[in-house]
């Protein structure tokens, strides 16, 4: 949803940044990608960015947490039957840039298998962001790995279902009424 919401975003006339972690799409014309391996860049490269924003929209699944230490050499196989992996956080991007100020009209994504609305309203709140667009992740011929979604966007005046279609269609449709709100 990322890239075709940049695309949806240059089409409308708009100064597109994409900050993308490894991908094997294309980068939309007219868009500026700012490539990024990890979430920490990802973080640090949202903040650079942001400032300078009229609209961030966070729609990278990134992964709540992160290896505390990374191997410089391939783990080999020892006497040990278990190891021990320790995890640690990675930084929020949406709500750090959410908590900026002054900041750009936020959006974050809530990519759920279950309790959508529920679940999407209170990452709302939690976040503080300005809308969230929540996506039912479950279903097989929508979301991660199809070109084809459906979602709902919510926000303080309530919620709009957009139907399922093409990720272009849709992110046009998301780009236009992002952009009526957030100019008001």
């Amino acid at each position: 949803m990322g890239y075709a919401l940049a695309e949806a975003a240059a089409e409308a006339g708009a100064d597109a940044v994409l900050i993308s972690g490894p991908c094997h799409l294309p980068v939309p014309d007219r868009v500026r990608c700012l490539q990024v391996e990890t979430a920490s860049e990802m973080h640090t490269a949202s903040l650079a960015e942001a400032p300078g924003a009229h609209l961030f929209i966070a729609a990278a699944a990134v992964a709540d947490y992160r290896p505390s230490t990374v191997a410089s050499q391939k783990i080999k196989k020892g006497a040990a039957e278990e190891i021990t992996l320790t995890l640690v956080k990675n930084p929020d991007i949406v709500a750090a840039v959410a908590a900026l100020s002054p900041r750009p009209y936020t959006v974050a994504f809530a990519a759920e298998t279950e309790n959508l609305l529920q679940n999407a309203q209170a990452k709302l709140v939690r976040k503080g962001v300005d809308s969230i667009i929540a996506n039912d992740v479950s279903a097989a011929d929508r979301g991660f790995d199809s070109d084809y979604n459906a979602v709902t966007l919510i926000d303080s005046t309530g919620q709009i279902d957009f139907p399922q279609s093409s990720k272009r269609q849709l992110a046009a449709a998301l780009i236009a009424h992002l952009a009526q709100v957030s100019l008001t």
